[in-house]
């Protein structure tokens, strides 16, 4: 396997002319790929790569396995697949997740461990942005406008951004109509937005950033949909944080007309010649669960 996997790296550095390219086309870090070329050139003891600092390119004694590598890891890649397409999948599936999606996500996970009892589960939930390639993860659930070209990605639902407050601090304080009014709020900063300080409304052209300053934050969207209901002042947070004080009225929304465009939840894994059936089947078992409407977004307005 391991020669399989030295010929593998071999033959698409060869097509991309670059192992960093190479790398992520196979999801596997620039420095492995350099390993395993390295292993390989060395027990063949022949040079197969003439190295530049702009360019990578096979030698004659490369030229010629090439060719005949690239046969054999196809062969090789359709031998695999015959034998997993009607296996079930098995083995650790390391997944990572928001924090904050933990509550949408739980009796998911759940669902999915019943469904395939030979597939163990070790799931990080973590506001950090992992590295799926560097950390071993074979996929992760993200909240994004996503722009990773490294990963291949499936979106799985939409999230609006609401802004929010409580009806007794409205009346107390006037309700906000425009953007830039907030800035004579109380407003609670959740900490786990790419800029906690900047809340951005309206779409392209007609956008607006408002620069939010306030006593309480929390790098928790669920503790600032606290602090709300309790009075605390206004707060931008993901719908699902809220949906269950909107349909109760505890909060309502604000600024509708201004939503910016709304982020999405992603599933997504590094790119694979051969996608392990563990993993497939957990991308399309969520894809399954969060199609149609959010369940996040029904029962209020």
């Amino acid at each position: 396997m391991d020669r399989i996997e030295e010929l593998r790296v071999f033959v698409a550095v060869g097509e991309v002319r670059g192992f960093a390219q190479a790398a992520r086309r196979l999801g596997i870090s620039p420095a492995q790929a350099t390993k395993l070329i390295a292993r390989l050139e060395d027990r063949l003891n022949s040079r197969l790569l003439n190295r530049t600092t702009r360019d990578v390119s096979l030698t004659d004694t490369g030229r010629g396995l090439h060719a005949r590598a690239r046969v054999l890891v196809e062969e090789f890649d359709q031998l695999e697949r015959s034998a997993q397409e009607n296996a079930m999948p098995r083995g650790v599936l390391k997944v990572s997740a928001p924090n904050s999606f933990g509550m949408q996500l739980g009796t998911v996970l759940l669902d999915f461990a019943t469904a395939y009892p030979d597939v163990g589960l070790e799931v990080s939930f973590t506001d950090r942005r992992v590295n799926l390639v560097d950390e071993g993860f074979d996929a992760a659930v993200r909240i994004s406008r996503l722009a990773d070209s490294s990963l291949v990605a499936r979106k799985l639902a939409t999230v609006r951004a609401v802004t929010i407050a409580s009806p007794d601090y409205l009346a107390a304080r006037g309700v906000p109509r425009e953007p830039g009014e907030l800035q004579k709020h109380e407003l609670i900063l959740d900490l786990n937005r790419t800029d906690p300080q900047v809340w951005s409304y309206g779409r392209d052209a007609k956008r607006v950033d408002v620069r939010a300053t306030g006593r309480l934050r929390f790098a928790n969207p669920y503790m600032c949909v606290a602090a709300v209901r309790a009075g605390f002042g206004i707060a931008g947070v993901p719908a699902f944080t809220a949906a269950e004080d909107l349909r109760n009225g505890r909060v309502i929304t604000l600024l509708q007309e201004y939503e910016p465009e709304p982020a999405a939840v992603y599933a997504v894994y590094p790119h694979a010649r051969h996608l392990a059936s563990k993993v497939r089947m957990f991308v399309d078992f969520l894809a399954a669960r969060f199609s149609g409407e959010p369940e996040w977004h029904q029962g209020w307005k």
